[in-house]
């Protein structure tokens, strides 16, 4: 009890510590349990962090930081490493008024601060290693502060309860009552001490400020994932529509279009490429007798001369052929070729065999002369 005693009148010589004025935000760094070695553990189809734990009978929390983990999922063939406790090691001590909770699937640290009556925090002071406000790991251990609140660390080695208080500007005495201690020097590093009224603010903004970011990138994850199923949409959608526009093609009727060249002596067609739509002759029982071949041809196709001889007629006709040309190929044969969209040639002009003479109309045909 001297250690008490002397505590008792460091705290009488030094009126300053119980101030209430507010006291000052203080940071500590909170370690990891002493450890005595580690196994060496390869993940098996069907584990989870929890259970392997279970099994070796440690923290959750413990196998993450000892194998650099970020969260609890694992993968298959990945290595953890195990921390062990010697047998000789007693479990720390918790002061009266905080009990140990086992985190469950699902639970969150808003949840968890609704259930026991906490504000996050709170809950995030009495459990300054936290390294999520979302993810929890199932099967480890957070800490409910009943009583007091305030700032729950483990004894660092080396420290007292009485240097501790004082590095964070409490009272001895106070600390002591809300720890139940009546002896300091019973209490061993690694026993969890707790500061009432010291709030790890900067832990919680930080926390809160990787909550935001988390959200941020879910958000930017789900957006990029969106636009991924729209081009993947649309790119389905002008597949299909091309193989429905081939499957059109390929179902409609084929012209049949005659490819003719010219032979020395004859006469050639005047178009490379038709559909013969009219042929000479009789067309019915009360049509008109057809004296020519009609040909069709895409607008502005040329037209060749069929043999070599003189422009007997280049012009406008009034009576049905519109602009066309007449030639003349000597020994009582003429061509006529009518509906055409431009004339090439003039009367009394000399063209060869195969020569342009002008181009294909327009499938209805002009109805009149161009204006002047």
């Amino acid at each position: 009890m001297y250690f008490l005693v002397a505590a008792l009148a460091w705290a009488q010589a030094n009126p300053l510590v119980l101030s209430p004025i507010p006291l000052p935000e203080a940071t500590v760094e909170v370690g990891q349990a002493p450890r005595k070695g580690w196994v060496l553990y390869r993940v098996k189809p069907g584990d989870t962090l929890a259970g392997i734990a279970a099994r070796y009978g440690v923290d959750p929390r413990h196998i993450q930081w000892s194998s650099g983990l970020e969260d609890d999922r694992l993968r298959v063939g990945q290595e953890l490493r195990i921390p062990l406790v010697a047998a000789e090691e007693r479990e720390p001590r918790v002061p009266p008024g905080v009990v140990a909770y086992r985190v469950r699937p699902g639970d969150t640290l808003v949840s968890l601060s609704q259930r026991f009556g906490l504000s996050p925090l709170e809950l995030v002071s009495a459990n300054p290693s936290l390294e999520s406000l979302d993810r929890l790991v199932a099967g480890s251990v957070i800490y409910i502060p009943k009583g007091a609140k305030g700032l729950l660390v483990a004894l660092p080695e080396g420290e007292t309860l009485v240097s501790l208080a004082l590095r964070f500007g409490l009272s001895p005495v106070k600390v002591a009552q809300a720890n139940g201690v009546k002896d300091p020097t019973a209490l061993r590093p690694g026993d969890l001490v707790l500061l009432p009224g010291i709030q790890a603010k900067t832990t919680y903004q930080r926390l809160l400020a990787k909550q935001e970011e988390e959200r941020r990138a879910r958000l930017e994850a789900e957006r990029r994932r969106q636009e991924e199923l729209r081009r993947l949409a649309e790119e389905r959608r002008r597949q299909e529509a091309q193989r429905q526009a081939r499957l059109r093609q390929a179902q409609a009727p084929k012209p049949q279009v005659r490819r003719v060249s010219y032979q020395e002596g004859g006469m050639r067609w005047p178009l490379s490429g038709f559909q013969i739509t009219t042929y000479f002759g009789q067309r019915g029982a009360f049509q008109r007798f057809h004296t020519g071949i009609d040909l069709a041809a895409p607008y502005g196709t040329p037209i060749y001369a069929a043999k070599a001889g003189q422009v007997e007629v280049a012009g406008w006709s009034s009576v049905g052929y519109g602009f066309h040309v007449v030639l003349d190929h000597g020994g009582g044969v003429e061509t006529l070729y009518a509906h055409m969209s431009r004339i090439a040639v003039r009367a009394g002009e000399w063209v060869e065999a195969g020569q342009v003479i002008g181009y294909v109309a327009p499938r209805a045909g002009p109805r009149g002369p161009p204006p002047l």
